[in-house]
């Protein structure tokens, strides 16, 4: 049962909590682990409440010293009945480790068999560690208390000190914390390789899994040295120090997220320690998250929303401070174009779905209906309108207010209006009401086009979402000169703009938040004048511009095949799942017209060739060359680590990718992969294996698959998602149609499978989004008629919406 709003006010209302004592045992069995509890608190009135918490057996619950019923325990939770006073909570259970990345999750590094734990406590997840009263404003000071086998290293929220041993295990303790919510709190154990430095008076920590201790060790200089830039930045800005103690970095396995805040001790995916080769834009996409991280330290750590409704806070602050801190305090000053392609589009193509939302004002009823709104609008939309109200109320304001919102709620927890209340304040009284209608709680993104022949350019908000927004950015338009930049400001429906028959790119500099496809003239001109903008950020303003024109079907396919084979974007040299070239092998190929994919082919293969030996223009037009290649005998040897271009190194990860063409071309068999994995079973071969094997075009592969999403084969998250990636391929399609139908059929059965934040992957992952035909599309309409839990009802009215804009544009 999902906390709701009514119910978490109510608590608040009565409990003031003093503090937490958590005792966790994970000296024993592979699969649970002991947890004990002591919470005391004061209730200012006689009341009914709860105690929230997930155990696989409770033993005991004591209320001031008095045994409770545990047979009470149900959904989740345990009722309480108390007097007005002070009291005292004890809670003894055995909890069940998790595999799902929440909780305390337990992995076992394939590559060595050693086992590794952490917590991941965010919105729901904390019970299922330690009794608690589960929301974001009862704050209150944790210690810890671990029992783990001797050669672990332990660390947390605080230092972690060892206070004995016994035979095979120690004793830890840490804390007292400052007052924490209960999703920060967070343990992290494990035969972890720890690394240790220092700035400024604050211990710094990096650790990972043994198995990539050689990798941490080569990462740990650039790690560090982020690390004490963005302090340095955050304390110049904010004015404020950093409160929370030590500050490590714990790279852990299998973690949903990029990352999480937790005072003290963040844990971070550790495929970000980039085993493989890693490009420019890989690092600054890695610094932005390690500086993100760093100021939830102040805004959402020191300052906690009240409800998950202001959660964007958290999420847009930290994103838009982010980048800010590396582009102005470290070396990734190129962080703005980076962030263009791996952010922008996500955020964009989030806000103009069904399921948009505002970025704030969200009325959150319960806690997993606010996970939804984890997306692309809270991140890059929140983030781009905060750059816009910096810009508006200039830095001795914007910073002004933040720090005087630090001051009043030091420790504490706050709303929306308190800050920007303390905006107001700073700004001298102005009134920022109508900036927050349009930018904030009004949904949706305009669409801005060019109208040639009436001069003007066109504003449009959605039907549904009217606004009246003013967008200043920059026009890009080509002459006999290049390519040259104006700024212009659009105030009304129509904004005049004479540009005669130039190719013209509207918000060239990405200021704003609209979409702006190319028209007719500028997107013909396209594959001619494409190679020859040399400036980063208009290239990948061109490039948002034309997906997210294809996205909103004013653009065709032929239009998007010739600039592809004209200009491929190999330019953006991450291949993470938002970024430009998986959307181009993943969405725009299959349903591009006959000989797309030899043209696309044929560009990168020449885009590699004619780069630079060893750069990442070359690294990222090979990994393309590789994956949209048709040669089984070429694929083999590069499979192989053989003939690959010189400067390029055949590693895990190019191998691999080898190896999964292949299996999409039907080049190969499970066999041949599962004895690749054999000889480097490392959980990053793992991943690619599961996708490889699931797109083999064959019954049993299929099967691998889907056997997956149901959870009659339990693997880790990222495996089960890799097999969802692979299982659909439009040249596939009369092999998985039994697979479409069971994902209606069956939905039942993949929500039962899986919970909390796999659930929604799984969902998204295994939705057939290959068949684009009219039963497909009924099914998923009337699989919507049903009652749904949250995340599976946004994941598949998303997926819906894809399917219907892929069949769009195929028309």
């Amino acid at each position: 049962m999902s906390l709701t709003r009514a119910e978490a006010e109510h608590r608040a209302s009565v409990l003031d909590v003093a503090s937490y004592d958590v005792d966790l045992d994970l000296s024993g069995a592979d699969d649970v682990f002991v947890s004990r509890t002591t919470i005391r608190f004061r209730s200012e009135t006689s009341t009914t409440t709860f105690v929230d918490v997930k155990p696989t057996a409770l033993h005991a619950v004591r209320l001031d010293g008095a045994p409770l019923d545990t047979g009470l325990l149900a959904d989740g939770r345990v009722p309480l009945d108390l007097s007005a006073g002070e009291h005292e909570l004890v809670v003894e259970a055995t909890m069940s480790y998790r595999h799902d990345g929440e909780g305390l999750h337990r992995s076992v590094d394939p590559a060595d068999g050693r086992a590794y734990v952490y917590g991941m406590s965010f919105m729901d997840a904390a019970p299922s560690v330690f009794a608690c009263f589960d929301q974001p404003d009862l704050k209150a000071p944790y210690t810890m208390r671990v029992t783990a086998p001797a050669d672990w290293l332990v660390v947390g929220n605080a230092p972690a000190r060892e206070i004995g041993s016994e035979g095979t295990t120690k004793r830890w303790e840490l804390g007292p914390t400052p007052p924490l919510a209960t999703y920060f709190v967070t343990v992290v154990a494990g035969p972890y390789h720890v690394l240790r430095d220092e700035h400024d008076g604050i211990p710094l920590g990096l650790s990972a899994r043994q198995s990539l201790a050689a990798t941490l060790d080569r990462e740990a200089g650039e790690l560090f040295t982020l690390t004490r830039q963005s302090f340095d930045e955050l304390h110049r800005l904010f004015g404020i120090r950093y409160p929370f103690g030590d500050y490590h970095q714990a790279f852990v396995p299998e973690f949903n997220a990029g990352a999480m805040e937790n005072p003290g001790c963040i844990t971070i995916r550790d495929p970000l320690l980039f085993e493989s080769s890693s490009t420019r834009a890989d690092r600054s996409f890695r610094a932005n998250l390690i500086a993100h991280e760093m100021a939830h330290q102040w805004f959402g750590n020191i300052v906690t929303p009240a409800w998950w409704d202001d959660l964007w806070l958290n999420e847009s602050f930290a994103e838009y401070m982010g980048r800010r801190v590396i582009t102005d305090a470290t070396e990734y000053a190129d962080a703005p174009v980076h962030d263009s392609y791996a952010r922008r589009t996500w955020g964009i193509t989030a806000d103009q779905r069904p399921t948009t939302h505002p970025v704030a004002g969200n009325a959150a009823p319960d806690a997993l209906s606010a996970l939804q709104n984890f997306d692309g609008i809270s991140y890059a939309r929140g983030a781009n309108v905060l750059r816009q109200l910096a810009i508006r109320l200039g830095d001795d304001a914007f910073l002004g207010g933040v720090r005087e919102h630090f001051e009043l709620h030091r420790f504490g927890n706050a709303t929306m209006h308190d800050l920007f209340a303390s905006w107001e304040r700073a700004a001298g009284g102005a009134t920022l009401d109508g900036f927050v209608k349009d930018w904030l709680l009004t949904p949706g993104a305009d669409r801005l086009d060019l109208d040639r022949s009436a001069g003007v350019v066109r504003r449009t908000s959605p039907a549904a979402h009217p606004a009246e927004r003013r967008h200043q950015l920059q026009v890009a338009v080509h002459g006999p000169d290049g390519w040259t930049q104006q700024a212009f400001v659009v105030d009304g429906a129509e904004t005049p703009l004479a540009v005669g028959e130039a190719p013209v790119l509207l918000d060239a500099a990405e200021t704003t938040w609209a979409v702006c496809p190319p028209d007719a003239l500028t997107m013909a001109a396209l594959p001619a004048l494409a190679p020859g903008i040399t400036d980063p950020q208009l290239r990948a303003t061109m490039w948002n511009s034309v997906r997210l024109g294809l996205f909103e079907g004013a653009l065709t396919l032929p239009q998007v095949a010739d600039l592809l084979a004209a200009a491929p974007p190999v330019e953006d040299t991450s291949d993470g799942a938002r970024n430009l070239l998986p959307w181009v092998l993943e969405t725009v190929l299959p349903l591009a017209p006959d000989g797309t994919t030899e043209r696309f082919h044929a560009a990168v293969r020449a885009a590699a060739e004619a780069a630079p030996e060893g750069s990442e223009l070359q690294l990222s037009a090979f990994r393309a060359t590789v994956l949209s290649a048709g040669d089984a005998a070429e694929l083999e040897r590069w499979a192989a680590g053989e003939d690959v271009l010189p400067g390029i190194a055949a590693d895990v990860d190019l191998r691999w990718k080898a190896r999964r063409r292949l299996a999409e071309i039907g080049a190969t068999d499970q066999g041949a992969l599962d004895a690749a994995l054999a000889t480097e079973p490392t959980g990053a071969a793992k991943v690619h294996h599961a996708r490889a094997v699931a797109s083999l075009p064959a019954t049993e592969a299929k099967e691998f698959a889907w056997a997956r999403a149901t959870g009659e084969i339990e693997v880790p998250n990222y495996e089960v998602k890799a097999a969802g990636a692979g299982l659909w391929r439009a040249d596939q399609r009369a092999l998985t149609e039994h697979y479409a139908r069971a994902y209606f059929t069956q939905l039942g059965t993949l929500i039962e499978a899986h919970q909390g934040w796999v659930q929604g992957d799984v969902i998204e992952a295994f939705f057939p989004i290959t068949h684009l035909d009219d039963a497909t599309e009924a099914a998923a309409l009337a699989a919507l008629d049903g009652d749904l839990p949250g995340a599976v009802r946004r994941r598949l009215t998303d997926r819906l919406d894809e399917l219907r804009r892929r069949r769009a544009v195929l028309a």
